[in-house]
C-alpha cells in the first residue's frame, strides 16, 4: 500500500480497509491535509465540512471493524459540485446570489452515495450557474487545472475534475448540460460519466436546463467511476467485465466528427483508440446520420440552456437577476428575449434527434467520439466556440456517456463512449475495462 493515502483509488482503499492497513478516519484526515496544502492554489474546494466528514469516517471505521462494510465505496472520500444540495452547508451554484442558500433536504444523488458509506469532504468550485466551461468563477475564484499552471480545468464542473486529478478526493460529483462533466474530465486527464437522464433523480440540484441536465461522477480509474455510477443507478455494485469484452464489439463512428477542427493531439488520440480497438477484435462501422450537424446542434443546446436557465433564475431572483455577474446576466437576458419561433426551432431539433436516437444503435453496440476538439487552454485565452460540439450530443440524445483519458505526451486528451439510452450497464462494463485498455 502506498504511504500517501491520497494516492489510493477507491478500489485500493477498499482493499486496504479489508486488510486493516488503514482506516477511513486516517484517509479522511490525509485528504483534508492535502486540501489545506493544495487548494489555495487550485481553488477547487469552496467549502469543507470537517466535522461531518469525520463523523461519517468514524461510522465507516466502526463498520469495517465489525466486518460489516456497506460495499465497495464504504469509507471512500467524496466531494460534490456546489449545485448539489446538502443539509448543513450552503449550495451556491457558483453565484453570489446563493451565497446564503441553505438547503433543507439532501439531494437524492448525494443520498445514494452517502448511504453507500462515502465520506463527504465538501463542495467544489464551478462555473457560475453552470453556464460556461472554464470555471473562472468571479465569486469563488479561478479554478486551476493541476496539469498546468494558469490553465482552465474546463467546466462547468471544473472544481470536480481538478480535485480528482490533484488527489484532493478519489471521487467527485458534477453536473453536465452540454458536456460539463466530460469536458473537465478531458482537460484534467480523468474519467467522467453521465448516466441515462431518465434513470437519475435530479431533485435537489440547482438546474440550468432541465431538458439537458444530468449529474455524474468523475474518478481517476474506470473501476472507481463504475462503482459510483452503479450506486447512482440503484445497483449494489458495478457489473463484472469479461476479459474479451472488446472481441466482436460493434463500434459506431460518425463521420461528421471529422468535420470539427481539432488539435493534432486529439485527432491522434482518436485514431489511436480506433486502432487499439481493432487490434483487440472490435469491429468499426461508419454510420450515416445526417441529422447531426455538430456546430448547429451545439447552438440549439446552448440556446435552450440560456432560455431555460433564464426561466429558473428570473423566477428565483426576479427580472433584474440581482447577485449574478454582468456576463451571466447578459447570457440569461439573451435567452429570455429569444422569440417563440427560435425556441420552437431549437426544441424541435433537439427533441427530434432524441426521438430518433434508437436508430443510431440499431447496428452497433456503442459509439466512439473524441470528447473535446482541443486540449486545455490558458485562462487568459477565449474559450473555443466548438468546446461542446461533440460532448453535447449525449445530452441531446439523453444517452449515457463515458469520457476516458488517452495516452499523450502533452496536455490530457480524451475520447468518449456513447451507449443507447438505458444501456448504462454496458457503459459501466466498458469503464472497468478501460483501466487495462492501453496496457
Amino acid at each position: 500500500m502506498h504511504t500517501d493515502l491520497t494516492l489510493l483509488s477507491a478500489a485500493d482503499l477498499h482493499q486496504a480497509y479489508a486488510l486493516g492497513q488503514t482506516d477511513p478516519v486516517a484517509v479522511t484526515q490525509a485528504h483534508f491535509a492535502r486540501i489545506a496544502q493544495r487548494n489555495p492554489r487550485l481553488h477547487a474546494f469552496v467549502h469543507v465540512c470537517t466535522e461531518l466528514a469525520l463523523q461519517q469516517a468514524q461510522a465507516s471505521a466502526q463498520r469495517w471493524a465489525k466486518g460489516l462494510p456497506l460495499g465497495p465505496l464504504d469509507g471512500v472520500p467524496l466531494a460534490l459540485k456546489d449545485n448539489i444540495d446538502v443539509v448543513g452547508m450552503p449550495c451556491t451554484a457558483g453565484t453570489a446570489a446563493y451565497a446564503q442558500r441553505w438547503p433543507q433536504q439532501d439531494a437524492p444523488v448525494y443520498v445514494k452515495l452517502r448511504d453507500a458509506g462515502m465520506v463527504l469532504l465538501g463542495k467544489l468550485n464551478m462555473h457560475e450557474a453552470a453556464l460556461g466551461a472554464t470555471t473562472d468563477n468571479p465569486v469563488y475564484g479561478r479554478c486551476i487545472n493541476p496539469q498546468r499552471e494558469g490553465y482552465t480545468p474546463g467546466g462547468s464542473s471544473g472544481g470536480s475534475a481538478a480535485a480528482v486529478a490533484d488527489h484532493l478526493c478519489p471521487l467527485a460529483m458534477g453536473t453536465d448540460t452540454m458536456g460539463s462533466v466530460r469536458i473537465p474530465a478531458a482537460y484534467c486527464g480523468v474519467f467522467g460519466l453521465i448516466p441515462t437522464r431518465q434513470r437519475l433523480n435530479m431533485q435537489g440540484i440547482v438546474p440550468l436546463s432541465p431538458t439537458l441536465d444530468v449529474a455524474g461522477p468523475l474518478a481517476r480509474t474506470g473501476r472507481d467511476l463504475a462503482e459510483a455510477a452503479a450506486r447512482l443507478l440503484g445497483l449494489s455494485r458495478a457489473p463484472e467485465t469479461s476479459t474479451n469484452i472488446w472481441q466482436g464489439l460493434r463500434v459506431g463512428i460518425l463521420p461528421q466528427a471529422s468535420e470539427v477542427e481539432m488539435d493534432a493531439a486529439v485527432h491522434q488520440a482518436w485514431q489511436n483508440t480506433q486502432a487499439r480497438l481493432q487490434a483487440r477484435g472490435a469491429q468499426l462501422r461508419t454510420l450515416q446520420w445526417p441529422d447531426w450537424v455538430p456546430a448547429a446542434s451545439r447552438l440549439h443546446a446552448l440556446l435552450m440552456s440560456e432560455w431555460e436557465g433564464a426561466e429558473y433564475w428570473m423566477e428565483a431572483l426576479g427580472p433584474d437577476l440581482t447577485g449574478l455577474s454582468p456576463g451571466l446576466q447578459k447570457m440569461l437576458n439573451y435567452g429570455a428575449r429569444l422569440s417563440p419561433e427560435k425556441r420552437a426551432t431549437s426544441r424541435s431539433a433537439i427533441l427530434g434527434m432524441r426521438a430518433q436516437a434508437g436508430d443510431l444503435w440499431a447496428d452497433v453496440d456503442i459509439l466512439l467520439l473524441p470528447t473535446t476538439p482541443h486540449t486545455s487552454f490558458a485562462h487568459t485565452e477565449a474559450a473555443p466556440a466548438s468546446q461542446a460540439d461533440w460532448a453535447c450530443l449525449a445530452n441531446i440524445l439523453g444517452a449515457p456517456a463515458l469520457s476516458f483519458p488517452c495516452p499523450t505526451d502533452g496536455l490530457p486528451v480524451s475520447c468518449q463512449w456513447l451507449a443507447a439510452p438505458g444501456q448504462d450497464e454496458k457503459l459501466l462494463s466498458l469503464a472497468c475495462a478501460m483501466d487495462s485498455f492501453w496496457a
